[in-house]
């Protein structure tokens, strides 16, 4: 496993970054506590006074997504 790419976030944090992959209008409302702690990580940034997913949310969103079945099971 790569350490770089593992994280132990939250549900909130989880469906932020997949709804960061979403284009802008089409996004719904987001908890911006939320959004500021996946920034501070490094998974979002801000491009145009909005949240977008960075290179790096979109590899630990992959990588993360057998997680994301058991947290659905």
């Amino acid at each position: 496993m790569n350490a770089e790419l593992d994280y132990d976030l939250t549900t909130d944090q989880w469906e932020a970054l997949k709804a960061l992959r979403v284009p802008a209008p089409e996004r719904r409302g987001m908890n911006r506590f939320v959004v500021e702690t996946l920034i501070v990580l490094g998974l979002a940034a801000m491009r145009d006074n909005l949240p977008d997913i960075t290179p790096k949310g979109r590899k630990v969103l992959v990588r993360g997504s057998s997680r994301l079945l058991d947290l659905a099971a």
